[in-house]
Formats: C-alpha cells, sequence, structure tokens
C-alpha cells in the first residue's frame, strides 16, 4: 500500500495513468485484428479566460514517455508560443500501441502550458519585472517541479521549490515567512537573526508588514539592516490591505525620503496579472502564487486526422497532415503539410515550419533545451512579437489553407 495518492515514473510509462475506455479500445482492436497506422493532431479550440495566445509546455515529459517506441511525432519547439486550431504535436503510429498514453500525453501538455502561459502573462503585467513563482504550496507536493519548471520557461525569474529548482540547475529563491518573525517573537531580531545566519549569497530581503504599519516595519528594517538590506516585502493579506498601491506609494516615499533608493520593494500575497499591472510602475518586483501554479490547463485534445495515410477525422476537426508556418513579423499559417511556403502571404517575410521531428522510430531526434533556454526562447518571443494580454490571434487561415478548403 502507498502512502500517498501519486503516481510513479513506471505506472506513467505503463501507461496506469490512462483513461479505462484506452485499455477497452486497445482490446477491441487486438482481439478483432485491427492494425492500422493513423497519424493525429493535439490541438486545442479554446484558451483558458479568453486568452489568444498560448505558450507550449511539457514536450520533454512527452519526449520522455514515447522513448523507445514505435512512433514518429512532430512538435513546436517546447516555449513556442501559439494559437487555437494550430496543431502544437503530431504522432503517427498504431493506435493499438500507443492510444492508451493519450490521457498522459495529453495531460503534460495541457497543465504544464497552462502554467506557462499565465507565467508570460505576468510577466508581461509586470513590464518584465522580475517575477517570481511562489505556488508550490497551492499544488500536490508530487508535482511541484513540473510547476515550477512549467512557471519558470513561462518567464519567472527564479522558484521558490527546492526540488523544482534542483533538476533545472537553478537555485531556489524565497525570502523570509511570517512564522520566523513570529516564532522568534520579535521582527528587528528576526530581520537580525536572517542576517546572521544566511550566507552572503543570500539576498537581505525583510518582511515588513507582520506587527506593525508597513511603512514603520520598513524604516526599522533599513535602519536595522543597513547597507545590507536589498528589499522588503510587502505581504499583506486583502483582507487588512485597502488600496495597496497607496501602501505602496507610502513605503517608497518614506524610503526615499531617508536615503533608502536604493531599496527595492518585493510584493506577494495574492497577486495576479490584473492587480499587478495596476502595481507594476511602483513596484520593483513580484511574488506570484496560485494565480501560476494553479493557473487553468490548456483544454488541448488529440485528434485521429489520417488513417491508413487516408484523410478522416471527426465532425468538427480538419483532416489531413497540416504544418504551421511562422514568419519572423509573427504572423502565423496553418496550411496542409504538402502545401510548402517559403515566404509570408502577408508580409513577404521568410518563413519558418513550426513543427519538427521530435522521435522517429522511437528515437529522440530533437534537442531538447534546458530551462534557462526555453525561458530565453519565451521571453524573445514575447518581445520580438510584442505580446499583450489582449493579443489578437495571427492569421491562422492563410490563402493557401482557404483555397484547400475550397477544393475540398
Amino acid at each position: 500500500m502507498r502512502d500517498f495518492y501519486i503516481a510513479h515514473e513506471e505506472d506513467i510509462k505503463t501507461g496506469k495513468t490512462t483513461d479505462v475506455y484506452f485499455i477497452r479500445t486497445r482490446k477491441i482492436l487486438e482481439e478483432k485484428g485491427i492494425h492500422r497506422k493513423v497519424f493525429a493532431d493535439v490541438t486545442t479550440t479554446s484558451l483558458p479566460n479568453g486568452w489568444k495566445w498560448g505558450v507550449l509546455a511539457g514536450v520533454e515529459e512527452v519526449a520522455r514517455l514515447f522513448e523507445g517506441m514505435p512512433v514518429n511525432i512532430y512538435a513546436m519547439p517546447e516555449g513556442t508560443v501559439f494559437h487555437p486550431y494550430e496543431p502544437v504535436l503530431q504522432i503517427e503510429g498504431y493506435y493499438k500501441e500507443f492510444g492508451i498514453y493519450e490521457t498522459a500525453l495529453l495531460g503534460m501538455l495541457s497543465q504544464a502550458s497552462g502554467i506557462a502561459t499565465a507565467a508570460l502573462r505576468t510577466k508581461i503585467a509586470a513590464k518584465f519585472k522580475p517575477v517570481y513563482s511562489f505556488g508550490i504550496r497551492h499544488m500536490h507536493p508530487a508535482i511541484a517541479p513540473m510547476v515550477d519548471r512549467s512557471a519558470f520557461i513561462g518567464g519567472c525569474d527564479g522558484v521558490s521549490g527546492v526540488l523544482g529548482a534542483e533538476m533545472m540547475g537553478e537555485k531556489p529563491v524565497g525570502t523570509m515567512p511570517h512564522a520566523l518573525i513570529i516564532t522568534v517573537g520579535d521582527q528587528v531580531k528576526a530581520w537580525n537573526y536572517y542576517d546572521e545566519v544566511m550566507p552572503p549569497e543570500v539576498p537581505r530581503t525583510a518582511l515588513v508588514d507582520t506587527f506593525y504599519d508597513e511603512k514603520f516595519e520598513a524604516l526599522m528594517a533599513a535602519e536595522v539592516l543597513g547597507e545590507r538590506l536589498n528589499a522588503i516585502r510587502l505581504d499583506t493579506p486583502s483582507s487588512r490591505r485597502g488600496n495597496f498601491r497607496k501602501i505602496i506609494e507610502e513605503v517608497r516615499w518614506e524610503l526615499n525620503l531617508r536615503g533608502y533608493d536604493r531599496v527595492k520593494v518585493l510584493v506577494s500575497g495574492g497577486l495576479d496579472e490584473e492587480s499587478i499591472a495596476e502595481i507594476a510602475d511602483i513596484a520593483d518586483s513580484f511574488g506570484v502564487g496560485s494565480s501560476i501554479a494553479s493557473a487553468k490547463p490548456i483544454d488541448f485534445s488529440l485528434d485521429i486526422v489520417e488513417v491508413e495515410g487516408k484523410p478522416i477525422t471527426k465532425r468538427g476537426k480538419l483532416s489531413g497532415r497540416k504544418q504551421i508556418y511562422r514568419c519572423e513579423n509573427g504572423h502565423y499559417h496553418r496550411v496542409p503539410a504538402n502545401k510548402k511556403l517559403e515566404k509570408c502571404p502577408i508580409c513577404g517575410a521568410k518563413v519558418e515550419p513550426l513543427l519538427r521531428p521530435l522521435i522517429e522510430n522511437g528515437e529522440i531526434v530533437a534537442e531538447l533545451p534546458n530551462a534557462r533556454e526555453i525561458r530565453e526562447y519565451v521571453l524573445e518571443q514575447a518581445k520580438k512579437f510584442n505580446l499583450t494580454l489582449d493579443t489578437i490571434p495571427r492569421d491562422t487561415n492563410s490563402k493557401i489553407l482557404k483555397k484547400h478548403l475550397h477544393s475540398i
């Protein structure tokens, strides 16, 4: 008997985390001798909360899941910005051999992409100032590393989770909890003890809203730690917060007035992209919890679009193999796979195919970048394509696709 309700890696790789109807499907196909090769798309028809774009995450885990299986997989590079109706991943093989892994595949992409998208949206709302993911306490500990990795590659500058940071080759970030100050019984002593015990490389960030008014505790921390104080953290609960912007402005004013203008202001506690956008001009950095870690998963689905080389699919979907092209100006084009694009039909710029070989006959053939490299790719796209929180989807129905649809 297990102590925790979690699936181990072996459970996932042997298909035990599947939905039962996939097992029933395999049994029927086996007993009836049906052995047909299929080609399937992974897409979403909409994004949570009316989002217009998403950030693809979870690709590395999918590659590890299917490594050694007799399938071919094509995928957008992890961290790629995508839109609804664009295939982000395609899989080719005999359905009775890979069908039981559909649940795991979709779960790996859906939740990770939801978190990564929320992270980038938060980073944009913060005007690209530092954002830290403090949200693993809101999620089951078994998936804490996945949550941290997804938040980091989506644009967060650091994560609080020890194991998640370790698995990415990063160092965890954090400050001090109210528990330390309350247990010590005095905020000044707690700040001093933190300064005495923590190694030099740990930033001296003082939590300043435990017992007194925020601006008075901020000044106390500045006087106690002096030049060693890097930042103060405001974690005022919403029930006592009032006008949070005014609190930040007061703290900033009082610190500056006394010559502590170099001390940064880190804010945390129930923040989301809307509340961050309201204070992004006056706060220096943001600690974000559940709005990133508990972000709604993206509703990906896997749909067969070809059987034994012939286009076929269910209602509401487009059959046949497809390719997604993107130009350097950020125009996207979904076209039949046999219609190669050289230039963007909108602006004439050079285009690149986004769906690329990930696995060939069970062998991983694509490079799997580390988390920091993926994060840099994500932020590069956000700035290059000028992504905003209300970005309109790019042209996913290009002239070539419209012509193709008309012809069938």
